[in-house]
């Protein structure tokens, strides 16, 4: 049985990461879909393999390493139904991905902490409303809030992501 006391670190990080890993995982999948399916099988393997990550080191970098095999298993699933990218074209994403996270401008890495403090109903239906080919009526029915009742919630979200990344921005300038 797994050791309590190592999980107890893993959950502030894996919610810390989570978007980030949903988003480098998104750009190697075709659907949304598919990537939360992939994201899901990625956390349970980051569970079961926490105690082999090397504590002080870049846990972002280990579950994403971890989310590639994840991505490369599943593309024998996508195979047999969908265009599928060769290794080499696969690889140049992942390694793109990779670079754009080193690039991620402190504004951007506020937002994501910032997402990842809004309760689940309320992240996934800002997440859906911009999304790809997605608008505020795809966000209020997947939410499950009338079209009023979304175009208030966006507005208040809004409102509590700038807040809060103003927040993060300053506290980190502050800083140094």
């Amino acid at each position: 049985m797994a050791d309590p006391d190592i999980h107890r670190a893993l959950v502030p990080l894996l919610m810390r990461h989570e978007r980030q890993v949903f988003a480098y995982i998104y750009t190697l999948v075709p659907n949304r879909h598919d990537a939360e399916d992939i994201l899901q099988e990625t956390s349970l393997t980051i569970y079961d393999k926490f105690a082999e990550f090397e504590q002080g080191t870049d846990f972002l970098s280990w579950a994403m390493r971890i989310a590639w095999w994840k991505v490369r298993a599943a593309r024998q699933k996508y195979a047999r139904s969908k265009v599928v990218f060769n290794d080499e074209v696969l690889e140049a994403i992942a390694a793109t991905a990779v670079e754009m996270r080193q690039e991620m401008s402190p504004m951007q890495e506020a937002l994501t902490g910032c997402l990842s403090k809004l309760n689940e109903r309320d992240r996934r239906f800002i997440l859906t409303r911009y999304e790809r080919e997605s608008g505020v009526e795809r966000a209020a029915e997947m939410s499950g809030r009338s079209m009023q009742a979304a175009y208030k919630a966006l507005m208040r979200l809004k409102q509590v992501l700038h807040d809060c990344v103003l927040n993060a921005l300053s506290k980190e300038e502050s800083l140094s």
